[in-house]
């Protein structure tokens, strides 16, 4: 039996997604069941949970692997694991108020950040078959969550608020991480990185700058100043495609790229191969790209001659594993991680953040935050977009 769970209310609100569609699929409800933690897990009170764009595709229903009009959600284990109603929200910040049969009391009160993966097994050095909080069971669009106690970190860094830490989830930086470690970027290393305001792409240029790589920012220019104080060794205008690779080898003092990581597809991938391959007598290793997403386009035209020829090495990249987390962890308790958080919204007003969301202006860095309206005053007021937020 869940210790404490008897002192807690029984019912709570939450944001509910009802089946594939727009936002009308999102419904905000007060009388969700309070869900009681079982053997192994915790019981969170949800102070902040992060905004991901896993959250539209999956709802739109924008993961086809078979064929590209297909309206479906992950299936990488083999049956769809979304099903509905199901509550999302992977990146999750909060604190214990209860835990199940074999978890110790003494985490009641501890303050945390989850590893969002849903892992089909113990092993600690691969994730074959991607599944999250948030798709295949329920996550923290909602006022509790029951988490295993194991995927649940102990974050109590006192400058950093729980807003912030939300802004630091896995569902971003477990990927930007494995996106390196799958490229094997190592010191030194010339990274460009595509996507580059987003929370993987801000991750990417902070993890870079952590191994002792040196990351070039693929952006638009009125967010230069921000990547560059971030990290980025130079920041490269998305636009003008036709004079991009020369752009990008302008910055690098006519060096080629070492690895690229792609979070944009369509067409900008034949481009982001040219960086590596201008000049192959310059290079040391193979050219190596790690793709993590797709919002420039699912489909990129390419010649395979190109990429066997010049042996580039290309990487999918979904998730992470258990090591890479805890080494996450470690350099977020450490200092050695900054949170870029941009705003936070009431989870009531989750609408709102998915608008604003897809049709983010030029100021728009980092990471959005959802903040359950029972915890707004204290965990999301300070970071609201706008007056009237509060």
């Amino acid at each position: 039996m869940a210790d404490n769970i008897a002192n807690l209310p029984t019912r709570m609100a939450a944001m509910v997604l009802t089946g594939h569609g727009g936002i009308e699929k999102l419904d905000y409800r007060d009388d969700v069941p309070v869900p009681t933690p079982g053997p192994g897990e915790v019981l969170v009170q949800v102070t902040a949970t992060a905004k991901n764009n896993t959250d539209r595709k999956a709802r739109e229903g924008l993961y086809p692997t078979k064929e590209k009009e297909d309206v479906t959600s992950f299936a990488m284990g083999g049956e769809p694991t979304l099903t509905f109603p199901r509550i999302q929200g992977a990146d999750i910040a909060g604190r214990v108020v209860a835990v199940g049969e074999g978890v110790a009391p003494t985490r009641v009160g501890e303050r945390g950040l989850l590893d969002f993966n849903l892992y089909a097994d113990a092993r600690r050095d691969i994730n074959l078959t991607p599944d999250y909080y948030g798709h295949g069971a329920d996550g923290g669009f909602a006022e509790y969550v029951a988490l295993p106690a194991d995927q649940f970190y102990a974050i109590p860094n006192p400058d950093l608020s729980d807003a912030e830490l939300a802004a630091m989830g896995m569902c971003s930086y477990q990927t930007a991480y494995h996106m390196m470690t799958a490229a094997k970027v190592s010191t030194g290393e010339r990274v460009l990185v595509s996507g580059a305001s987003g929370g993987v792409g801000t991750a990417l240029i902070q993890l870079c700058r952590v191994v002792g790589a040196i990351p070039y920012a693929v952006s638009q220019p009125d967010k230069a100043d921000a990547l560059l104080e971030l990290g980025a060794e130079a920041v490269i205008d998305r636009d003008d495609l036709p004079t991009f690779v020369d752009r990008v080898l302008k910055a690098t003092a006519g060096a080629p790229i070492d690895a690229v990581m792609d979070l944009v597809g369509g067409e900008m991938t034949n481009l982001f191969i040219d960086t590596m391959i201008q000049d192959m007598n310059a290079r040391t290793t193979y050219p190596r790209l790690s793709i993590a997403g797709a919002s420039g386009g699912n489909v990129s035209e390419m010649m395979w001659t190109r990429i066997y020829l010049y042996q580039v090495q290309i990487f999918g990249v979904s998730h992470g594993t258990r090591e890479e987390a805890e080494q996450l962890m470690e350099w977020i308790r450490s200092g050695e991680l900054k949170p870029v958080l941009h705003a936070a919204f009431k989870l009531s007003e989750l609408h709102e953040a998915e608008r604003y969301f897809v049709n983010r202006d030029s100021n728009y860095l980092g990471k959005i935050v959802i903040v359950p309206d029972s915890q707004w005053d204290t965990h999301g007021a300070p970071f609201a977009l706008n007056p009237s937020n509060n």
